[in-house]
């Protein structure tokens, strides 16, 4: 099993290393992704916690002052409009440690990222 940077190989172990408000939050990104894509199967890939749903779905992972959160590209472009309060870069947002995590623009991404990567079942 691939295993992260930091030695984990399991998105468990990965989200037991942070302190426990910021295992929360990677704990409630986790739900959130498995709730909204059922069929999609939990890995570690680039050495940070992933969903698979043919092929990559999302990924996320815990850092000292943020989470980051990596939808791909065309997604940051679709919603550039909404992600104008977080740092991001070309498939990258990052969630500061010290608010609260946008469940309704993390869900509304991963939607997309389901309807994306299903149509490519098709």
């Amino acid at each position: 099993m691939e295993s992260t940077k930091k030695g984990t190989s399991t998105i468990d172990e990965h989200i037991a290393q942070f302190p426990i408000e910021t295992q929360k939050k990677l704990q409630q990104i986790r739900e959130l992704i498995k709730s909204l894509a059922p069929g999609a199967t939990e890995a570690i890939a680039y050495g940070i916690p992933t969903f698979r749903l043919n092929g990559n779905l999302v990924h996320f992972a815990g850092y000292a002052q943020h989470i980051g959160f990596y939808p791909g590209s065309e997604a940051i472009e679709v919603f550039k409009q909404n992600l104008t309060a977080y740092k991001t870069s070309k498939g990258t947002i990052q969630f500061p440690l010290d608010e609260l995590l946008p469940l309704d623009l993390i869900r509304k991404i991963t939607l997309f990222r389901v309807e994306k990567n299903t149509k490519k079942m098709i």
